[in-house]
């Protein structure tokens, strides 16, 4: 099974922990039963995609008043795009990544990185964290620091939601620590022998100190550490993906995305 293989069919599984899935032509809808919405996937190994089977999947989220977001792999179904695109969809593509055990090259770091316990009020800040530097998309410095963590409010449903993916050991947590408490954060969802890392971010004032990275290896050791053979992430563009290629990461291809 080639690496591709083994991301798509991973991808196709993970939104389980989280959803149940219905079947619309080629697709999968999955449909939330938490408080975060998912998205449609085309079935791996399925057939050609084309704009009818998109149009289909429109109609079938407007009856269930769900947002109309696909994600997939592009070099597994490369018809996704062009089909998005012609039934009016705005179509990106990401870097797609993976690292196996023997090229993980782990990150040093003078900031304290460890794994999260299942706590809310430290997954809460987690997710500030995250939530303030996804706010400030990119790998440049920016204004926004721990005062601005400290003020955004992840609501009580959101935090708890939080806590139980924690338990439940679909969601694992890792963040860096200095002088003002949490400036980044990140998780893995391991689903079997792969799991995905989400979410690394950084507070934009804490940029440039390489704890995006500690983040990912302190992430990656654990997921190693607990069965886990192929990791697997998706960058927002080449200047992240270079991040994570100092943690021995490769690219494979691209992650598509429509909405």
């Amino acid at each position: 099974m080639t690496d591709l293989t083994r991301v798509d069919e991973y991808l196709h599984a993970a939104p389980l922990s989280g959803a149940t899935g219905e079947q619309i032509g080629p697709f999968t809808l999955f449909r939330t039963t938490t408080i975060w919405p998912y998205y449609v996937r085309p079935v791996p190994g399925g057939s050609v995609v084309e704009q009818g089977d998109v149009e289909r999947v429109r109609e079938r989220c407007a009856e269930l008043e769900l947002p109309l977001s696909f994600e997939w792999v592009v070099e597994t179904c490369p018809s996704l795009g062009p089909a998005a695109a012609a039934a009016g969809l705005s179509v990106v593509e990401y870097p797609l990544l993976v690292l196996e055990r023997a090229d993980f090259k782990p990150v040093d770091t003078a900031a304290r990185v460890e794994i999260l316990p299942a706590e809310l009020e430290l997954l809460r800040q987690a997710r500030a964290v995250a939530s303030v530097g996804f706010g400030t998309p990119g790998t440049d410095i920016g204004e926004a620091g721990a005062a601005e963590r400290d003020a955004y409010e992840v609501s009580d449903e959101s935090a708890h939601a939080l806590l139980e993916r924690a338990k439940a050991g679909v969601a694992v947590t890792a963040a860096a620590f200095g002088d003002d408490g949490m400036l980044a954060s990140g998780v893995h969802q391991p689903v079997g022998t792969a799991s995905e890392i989400v979410g690394v971010a950084t507070l934009p004032s804490a940029r440039r100190q390489g704890l995006g990275a500690a983040v990912t290896s302190c992430l990656v050791e654990h997921a190693f550490a607990n069965g886990v053979e192929l990791v697997l992430l998706s960058a927002q563009n080449d200047a992240v993906a270079a991040v994570y290629e100092r943690v021995g990461f490769h690219r494979i291809g691209h992650a598509g995305a429509a909405e």
